[in-house]
């Protein structure tokens, strides 16, 4: 299989409970729920999406095999075979990552973390799995080890995803036009509901990619 890369670079994990975490950043291109076009956003599933993940003109994007790719990975972290993690995201990652990624990061030491929108159903070998709902999409995956939700959406039920079998659930503000508003409701939800706990965007915060 080639996959479609966006851009791939060296940072620290932003979001979630491995915020913080110095990690390979790998961004597939393409998306289930957006077309990343802006004059489709309005008639998109998910309209809020703060990412540009169309095409393969990122930091070190292009078309690349399994073996290509995992080799690009390991040689943007560097000398050191403890602690590798890389962080799969896009767009929606699960279109393209497949059994011989998978098995290609493994065989040169990294701990996979995957970031999904959950209407694909994870293929098995992901180390770490975060999902985040998208408000009128179907939730395939329903399951994981940490389920973060953008606040506020409309539609969200979370009573019923508070039932999931993840081991952590987050919430995080929208990066939206009304920072502030977000804020204070991802906090009040919190508040209100202590079965979720609060995630910022540290890499917005400290200015990193």
């Amino acid at each position: 299989m080639t996959y479609s890369v966006k851009e791939i670079f060296l940072t620290l994990q932003g979001e979630g409970v491995q915020a913080g975490s110095r990690a390979v950043f790998l961004r597939f291109s393409g998306c289930n729920l957006w077309t990343g076009r802006e004059q489709d956003r309005a008639k998109a599933v998910c309209r809020f999406c703060d990412t540009d993940f169309v095409g393969t003109n990122g930091l070190n994007g292009g078309k690349y095999e399994a073996d290509g790719l995992a080799d690009m990975v390991a040689g943007l972290w560097g000398a050191g075979a403890q602690d590798r993690l890389v962080v799969i995201t896009g767009g929606e990652p699960m279109l393209q990552i497949d059994a011989a990624l998978i098995d290609a990061l493994h065989e040169r030491g990294f701990r996979i973390a995957v970031e999904s929108n959950g209407t694909i159903a994870a293929p098995s070998g992901i180390d770490w799995l975060c999902i985040s709902p998208k408000a009128g999409s179907e939730l395939v995956q329903i399951s994981g080890d940490e389920l973060k939700l953008v606040w506020p959406q409309e539609g969200i039920e979370l009573d019923a995803l508070e039932t999931l079998d993840f081991d952590h659930f987050l919430i995080q503000p929208m990066d939206c036009a009304d920072g502030e508003a977000a804020v204070e409701a991802a906090v009040q939800l919190v508040m209100d509901r202590p079965h979720w706990r609060l995630t910022l965007q540290t890499h917005k915060i400290l200015g990193l990619a």
